[in-house]
């Protein structure tokens, strides 16, 4: 509880801005949609796992979908089973209990799978770290592609991160 308190004084109340339009965000999106059509016939299939987390990742990966960000207009699509899956993004401290539905989701996703872990719990077990309730990092329990930090990440951390996992993905097919 002490560490959670001193995160919050260092960081201050922060509150939503609105969002600016900027160039950097523009290009980012033509880079990813390029990426997504080259790589994935058009569409990116991603399933969302919450191994532990605050739901403050959650949050950003839900403004990913909203008219500002438009991820479905990139030809990103949030997917309910890992079956129709090629990427999975995983947030949160592994908690005890969601070890083994973590691993199965994995195993599940067809090949090449790629794996982002979202947010400073799930780059390196955040303030929770490990514990008899908690395996920590993503990386203890799957192979981690790319770790987005920050608490939680901005969509366009989030953007940055799906595109370097597609570019490794390319990396790795190609």
């Amino acid at each position: 509880m002490y560490q959670l308190l001193k995160q919050i004084a260092k960081v201050g109340i922060k509150t939503e801005a609105p969002p600016r339009a900027d160039e950097e965000m523009r290009v980012l999106a033509q880079r990813l949609q390029a990426e997504v059509l080259g790589l994935f016939a058009g569409s990116l299939a991603i399933r969302h796992v919450d191994a532990g987390s605050c739901n403050g990742c959650e949050l950003e990966i839900h403004m990913l979908n909203n008219p500002y960000y438009n991820i479905e207009g990139l030809g990103i699509k949030l997917v309910a089973s890992p079956r129709h899956a090629d990427l999975l993004l995983v947030t949160g401290p592994v908690a005890r209990n969601m070890e083994v539905a973590l691993r199965r989701t994995y195993d599940a996703v067809p090949e090449p799978k790629l794996v982002v872990a979202i947010g400073d719990c799930g780059c390196s077990g955040g303030i929770f770290g490990e514990s008899y309730a908690s395996c920590g990092k993503v990386s203890n329990i799957i192979p981690v592609d790319v770790a987005v930090p920050g608490c939680p990440p901005t969509p366009t951390a989030l953007m940055q991160g799906i595109l370097t996992a597609v570019s490794l993905g390319a990396r790795r097919v190609g």
